[in-house]
């Protein structure tokens, strides 16, 4: 899986695939588990082979809102922790079982001194950061709790059942009886 998305993205030789799949480390977190907790410092990044993950926060008022799910296919991170070596403010939690390949920073680090391709792709990473953390925002701003809960339903059908609804609500930003309202009248 994760040599099938490095090919598509065609940038890395199959040198650099090999390489990368060498250093990586097959972990698993069960439902609940943490990835990282608050106050921690990432030094990782991973690469979701199955499951689902949940990025909070805790809020003044201490509840968790959920910014963030991470479907299988996709690399995350606490993404400011991992660049900068400072602690982190979020949680990255297990909704369900999941299989990660996990990479230390040091070594991504090390290949991207080692060849051109490494920066290029972490670049282009980054850009997709940017691009899906813009289109969060736009997505909050414009959209209602409908339109974004339809969105999520048209772009990861197979994984919206496997999201607890008071994750799924705190995703969308309404409460839970607000998105059982929403999903009675789509489902219609």
């Amino acid at each position: 899986m994760l040599e099938n998305y490095l090919k598509k993205i065609n940038i890395l030789t199959d040198k650099e695939i090999e390489e990368i799949k060498s250093v990586g480390k097959k972990s698993n977190l069960k439902k609940a588990d943490y990835f990282i907790r608050e106050g921690e410092t990432c030094k990782d990044v991973a690469f979701v082979l199955s499951g689902t993950l949940r990025s909070y926060y805790v809020s003044d008022k201490g509840e968790e809102i959920t910014y963030c799910i991470t479907f299988p296919n996709n690399f995350m991170t606490a993404y400011s922790s991992f660049i900068t070596g400072l602690s982190t403010e979020e949680n990255i939690q297990a909704i369900t079982n999941v299989e990660l390949i996990t990479i230390p920073k040091s070594i991504i680090d090390a290949l991207a001194n080692q060849s051109p391709n490494w920066v290029r792709f972490l670049r282009l990473m980054a850009e997709k950061q940017y691009i899906e953390l813009e289109k969060r925002i736009f997505q909050l701003q414009k959209n209602n709790a409908s339109q974004r809960y339809s969105d999520l339903l048209k772009n990861q059908p197979e994984y919206i059942e496997k999201i607890p609804l008071q994750y799924l609500a705190s995703y969308l930003g309404v409460s839970q009886r607000h998105l059982s309202r929403i999903r009675r009248e789509i489902s219609f």
